[in-house]
């Protein structure tokens, strides 16, 4: 578990997820046992232009690391900016995004549109790797559409280049997140690159990540959707990866408990106003499954204050 000269605890890494692995998730899925956690998308051109929010996004805590940044845009010179930037920067990983597929990215070249053009892949990742302190890496998917499946040759040209990993997420940009992510071109690109592979895609249990590595070869598996709510996934993959045993459920009151901290650290960064609202759909995920939990779901998005959820949620004990 190995990305340049970063050594990793295990192979499982807390995937970057736009408005929800802010520093507050990432530190609860440290605690829980992820190896290393990504950052929010970080626009280089917002960091070049000085804009007033990029800065919250690189925020981190000592407890956290080691994190990984992730940034995104198309032009070489740009990105060089953003790598000399952050070179001093208390991440570990420096990470191009070349996956998302947002439309409003898309449309710019940026996210998974860069997988149309491999010689520019390979441009940003030179420029990037050249001004960077640290191992650059990149993210992908396996094409664009189903008629441009070219994950190996994206993977290859950023080998070239520098990457020093790549992260692929088994579905096209066409897909989204629906249908079932295509493992097989993950060890298709496992079996065509030299440096480490992240496997991502479908992983809902530590038993998913158990499969992951054992179906695909591939090194280490970036947990996305499957956090959500349930950072617990962390200590199960890593349970069954040493051969122990699964541990049981988190109990109502470990859930809670969690849920708790966690708008602790939300309240301590953001402030009341911003973080109760960008607590609510955490505590929505958490939520879910536990028995006469649905009003609650609904009523704390009417909720203004952490008095307020912190109310709402004792009734569940």
């Amino acid at each position: 578990m190995i990305i340049g000269k970063v050594k990793l605890e295990n192979p499982f890494l807390l995937a970057p997820l736009a408005g929800v692995t802010d520093s507050s998730f990432r530190r609860i899925c440290r605690q829980m046992g992820a190896a290393m956690v990504y950052s929010e998308m970080v626009s280089g051109k917002g960091l070049y232009y000085k804009d007033k929010n990029t800065d919250g996004l690189l925020r981190t805590y000592q407890d956290e690391l080691p994190v990984a940044y992730q940034i995104f845009g198309c032009e070489p010179d740009i990105l060089a900016y953003t790598a000399r930037t952050l070179a001093d920067r208390p991440n570990a990983v420096l990470d191009i995004n070349m996956g998302c597929p947002v439309p409003k990215i898309v449309k710019n070249g940026e996210g998974s549109a860069l997988l149309k053009n491999p010689d520019l892949i390979y441009k940003l990742v030179q420029v990037t790797a050249a001004e960077a302190k640290k191992p650059v890496t990149v993210k992908i998917r396996i094409g664009f559409d189903s008629d441009s499946i070219n994950a190996v040759e994206v993977a290859r040209a950023a080998e070239a280049a520098g990457a020093a990993a790549v992260a692929v997420h088994g579905r096209t940009r066409e897909q989204y997140y629906t249908g079932r992510a295509d493992w097989s071109m993950i060890a298709k690109v496992k079996q065509a690159v030299q440096i480490p592979v992240i496997g991502n895609g479908d992983i809902f249990s530590g038993e998913d990540a158990l499969r992951m590595l054992d179906q695909t070869g591939c090194d280490m598996v970036m947990i996305a959707r499957g956090a959500q709510g349930n950072p617990w996934i962390f200590r199960d993959a890593l349970a069954l990866f040493k051969g122990e045993e699964k541990p049981p459920a988190p109990t109502v009151e470990e859930k809670l408990a969690v849920i708790k901290k966690q708008c602790e650290y939300v309240l301590a960064e953001k402030g009341e106003y911003v973080g109760v609202r960008e607590m609510r759909k955490h505590i929505a995920w958490y939520l879910k499954g536990i028995k006469g939990s649905a009003h609650l779901r609904a009523e704390v998005n009417q909720k203004k204050s952490f008095e307020e959820i912190n109310e709402l949620l004792n009734q569940l004990v």
